[in-house]
């Protein structure tokens, strides 16, 4: 499973409070390690250097204020923006059938 998080080093502006976008990706792949067997790859992508179409797409709407950054994505679904929480990305990885360490049960 990969997901994506798309952000700057400058903290956004509605997101003051928030860690930079980088750190929530490292945060996000150290904690999903932690809770789930099996990989969960985090790619994370500047927005003023997107890699692929898809990802100018997202970019483009963080930089007309579409969106907060950091931005979580998985495929074509949006996860979180602005202040990421764990919770619900773990459901959506439990939902794609990712499965939880024993310790997590």
């Amino acid at each position: 499973m990969e997901l994506t998080v798309y952000g700057a080093e400058a903290v956004c502006a509605s997101c003051v409070q928030a860690p930079p976008a980088k750190a929530t990706a490292e945060w996000l792949q150290a904690a999903l390690a932690r809770k789930f067997d099996g990989t969960i790859a985090i790619r994370y992508i500047d927005i003023y250097k997107p890699e692929t179409e898809k990802d100018r797409q997202y970019c483009d709407k963080l930089l007309a204020n579409d969106y907060f950054y950091p931005l979580v994505v998985s495929g074509d679904q949006i996860l979180g923006e602005g202040f990421i929480s764990l919770k619900p990305i773990a459901q959506f990885c439990i939902s794609k059938g990712m499965r939880l360490l024993e310790e997590d049960r």
